[in-house]
């Protein structure tokens, strides 16, 4: 499903709900709730989560079942070195550098009262210090899932930080296998 991401769409996804509703994309992203910015650099090709797949394979499983279980809440933006709002539900994968500080300043029109951020990343961006400038400018908070290796705390660090300096919540998904329990959780404590 994720090798074909032109033409994948997520069930639940805001493309799916679109399709299914006759709606436009702009209408069905009205009904998000969540802003699941996803992380594609190429250390996300890393083939260290569960099965021997990558982590972004595993994040799109776990994406994919999020999406499922609150159709039309979640809405995907992926990024490296590039940003791009990914309707389908299907994170783009572009394997390059970690431009988070892109991905916060397109992502800021979506901060309006009431919505969430979810950062999914290993951590390790181009821009460390610009990132958390940009994130404080969120009136939202940020939570943050971190799916990086335990050996390699340094990703891990600096999405501990991004988080406290938006009042937002840090937690880690075992190489991305517990996406979907992290997110329902930082959900639920809204």
């Amino acid at each position: 499903m994720y090798r074909n991401q032109q033409t994948a769409i997520v069930p639940g996804s805001i493309g799916a709900i679109a399709q299914q509703s006759g709606k436009s994309l702009a209408e069905s992203f009205i009904s998000a709730d969540v802003i699941a910015i996803i992380d594609t650099s190429g250390s996300m090709a890393s083939t260290d989560s569960r099965d021997g797949k990558s982590r972004y394979t595993v994040a799109c499983e776990e994406l994919a079942a999020l999406q499922n279980s609150l159709p039309g809440k979640i809405a995907v933006i992926s990024f490296s070195s590039d940003v791009q709002f990914c309707p389908s539900g299907v994170p783009f994968q572009y394997g390059a550098g970690t431009d988070l500080v892109r991905a916060l300043q397109f992502c800021k029109v979506a901060d309006v009262t009431g919505m969430q951020f979810v950062l999914v990343s290993d951590g390790e961006p181009d821009q460390p210090e610009k990132c958390i400038e940009v994130a404080k400018t969120y009136q939202n908070r940020i939570d943050v899932i971190y799916v990086g290796p335990e050996r390699f705390p340094t990703g891990r660090d600096f999405l501990v930080k991004l988080a406290s300096a938006t009042g937002g919540k840090a937690v880690t998904a075992d190489r991305a296998v517990e996406l979907e329990i992290q997110v329902m959780q930082l959900l639920k404590a809204g």
